[in-house]
């Protein structure tokens, strides 16, 4: 076995395939505080992977297709499973369905961003939602809204239905979304605001020890998808300005 230069980023992509498992443990014991901050530090993993692989100049189709793997288990299963467990397991096959969609839709989005892939370069959009971003929304939603129990009952219910399909569908949707920012000059430079916003929420998420990941994720998801319906308003105007004047009026039977 030939030992190269990215195994380093390889082994980050393989802790974050372990922290996955080792969320889906600690939601059979019932311990979602626990599953919550394994997903997160799978996150964290998840990002160093990519940044070691373009650092140490080791970026490979080999690479990608197991981050893509890891991800379909930490983003993808371990959500899913906890949806399930907290809720939806008493609606039986129709809740197990449910509670799988966040799942399927996500490893759907990541075979399609494999497919599509042209180059291992960094992407300034993304085609649907995150997976991470989906498992984000989903673990801090059950975690500080649909486990408070001072909060009313069919709020809740509607609130974990909601943001299931909702989640879903935006991980499968066409919406360009922004990517987390690099913390490199160039990124900084090219996209301040993107920045600015991804690191504000990052220190509001840990100054209120993860009860703003939500709201914030909220903002993201909103933010992007105003701002594709606005530019798709705008292509469409366009499109047809363009029609307007480049056609020739028609001559008429009687016209000299």
């Amino acid at each position: 076995m030939q030992i190269t230069k990215s195994i380093v980023p390889n082994l980050f992509t393989l802790v974050n395939l372990f922290m996955g498992f080792s969320a889906i443990v600690a939601i059979s014991e019932s311990d979602y505080f626990k599953a919550a901050l394994f997903i997160l530090f799978a996150g964290i993993f998840d990002l160093l992977d990519g940044l070691i692989a373009r650092w140490v100049k080791s970026a490979s189709e080999f690479g990608v297709e197991l981050d893509s793997l890891s991800d379909a288990v930490s983003f993808g299963i371990a959500p899913s499973f906890l949806l399930y467990k907290v809720y939806f397991y008493q609606y039986l096959e129709t809740g197990l369905l449910l509670a799988a969609l966040p799942a399927i839709t996500g490893i759907i989005r990541l075979a399609r961003y494999n497919v599509h892939l042209t180059s291992l370069a960094e992407k300034s959009l993304f085609t649907g939602f995150p997976i991470p971003a989906g498992a984000f929304t989903i673990i801090s939603f059950v975690l500080f809204i649909f486990l408070d129990q001072q909060i009313s009952e069919p709020l809740r219910i509607a609130g974990i239905i909601s943001v299931t399909v909702l989640t879903s569908l935006a991980m499968i949707s066409k919406i360009k979304f922004e990517p987390i920012p690099r913390p490199t000059l160039t990124s900084i430079k090219s996209k301040p605001f993107v920045f600015s916003f991804f690191l504000i929420g990052v220190i509001a998420s840990i100054v209120s020890l993860g009860k703003l990941i939500f709201p914030f994720m909220l903002v993201y998801f909103f933010g992007n998808t105003l701002r594709h319906i606005f530019l798709w308003i705008k292509e469409k105007r366009e499109a047809v300005d363009d029609i307007d004047e480049g056609e020739e009026p028609e001559i008429g039977p009687y016209d000299v």
